[in-house]
């Protein structure tokens, strides 16, 4: 009787309301970083457009092509927090302040990197003339605060209780391999020993093994003759999106699939795919530093990235296996009854 019990409660679905739900009223986001989300989104509009009427180029790539990336990523960004902040019931004055100081660090850094591209000019990294040299240092100072004031919500997030287990851990690790992933961009800000013997008035980079600029994959840049750091930067930075959206499409799933209407199916599935994000973000990183390209994997990066793979099936595996075992234990009723539950 105690297994079944406690099988049948474990077995219940997905809320479609109540905590992390998508439907969350409008007047629960956090309004400041909704606002900048919105404008980031007009400025995408505005970048695309002037990528395809202004053919200028800075490094090799056209000037807009980096506002592009930006006002996107920043777009995505904004709007996700402002949705996860609109859930908290605890530490909601400290996670609100958090929130708008991401909103006016990531709107400075906006702001220099378009007016920086308008100019005809680089913006990260420079130090070449007073101007570019103020404009990095502040561009700098908003990057580390904004790294702080996500830090800070992180904390106010894992203070924040919710009903939903997978849910709950696929919003946790996806904000703690995305501080990760922010953390990693402090790679390139360091000046290289090329650098260092002849000083252009430029003091870090992203590419590892060749200069910045050159061959690269369409609209991302990731250059295809070198390690790239902005590519562990960018996949640990969308952990954050990445992973909830794993939870939603096993919550999806779980309307066919019965085993996934065991909520500790669903948060085990989220934690091995969070497992396995943040191995593909080492390997990656690893990849950049040793000054190897995405799309040039070498013997041992083709091993790591298969032995990770195989883990994390191996595991995914064992999960639903564990879920399997489960249902047959607590025998049909709980089956049953998860299956009504659900269809509700």
């Amino acid at each position: 009787m105690t297994t079944t019990a406690s099988t049948t409660a474990s077995t219940t679905p997905a809320p479609s309301t109540g905590d992390w739900r998508l439907e969350l009223p409008p007047s629960r986001w956090h309004r400041p970083l909704l606002v900048l989300g919105i404008l980031l989104a007009a400025l995408t509009v505005v970048t695309l457009v002037g990528r395809l009427v202004d053919d200028r180029e800075l490094l090799g790539v056209n000037l807009w092509e980096k506002p592009l990336k930006f006002a996107i990523s920043g777009t995505i960004y904004a709007v996700t927090w402002a949705w996860i902040i609109g859930h908290f019931t605890r530490w909601q004055r400290a996670a609100w302040w958090a929130g708008t100081v991401i909103a006016v660090t990531l709107a400075i850094e906006l702001v220099i990197i378009v007016g920086a591209a308008a100019a005809g000019m680089t913006s990260h990294f420079n130090v070449s003339t007073p101007l570019s040299t103020t404009l990095w240092s502040i561009m700098a100072a908003a990057i580390t605060t904004l790294w702080v004031a996500t830090f800070v919500a992180g904390v106010a997030l894992w203070r924040n209780p919710g009903a939903d287990p997978a849910r709950q851990a696929a919003i946790r690790t996806g904000v703690a391999i995305s501080l990760l992933g922010m953390g990693l961009a402090f790679l390139m800000t360091g000046p290289t020993a090329e650098q260092l013997n002849d000083f252009q008035g430029i003091a870090g980079a992203h590419a590892v093994g060749v200069a910045d600029g050159g061959p690269g994959l369409p609209l991302l840049g990731w250059s295809t003759v070198g390690g790239d750091l902005r590519i562990p930067h960018f996949i640990g930075m969308h952990a954050l999106q990445a992973l909830p959206l794993l939870a939603l499409l096993l919550e999806l799933g779980a309307r066919r699939v019965g085993v996934l209407r065991d909520a500790r199916v669903r948060r085990g599935l989220v934690l091995t795919g969070a497992g396995a994000f943040l191995a593909a973000v080492g390997l990656v990183t690893m990849q950049a530093l040793r000054g190897q390209s995405i799309v040039a994997p070498d013997a041992l990066t083709l091993w790591l990235a298969s032995a990770i793979a195989a883990a994390s099936l191996a595991a995914a595996l064992a999960v639903v296996a564990a879920g399997a075992r489960r249902q047959r234990a607590a025998g049909p009723s709980a089956s049953a009854t998860a299956g009504t539950s659900t269809g509700a």
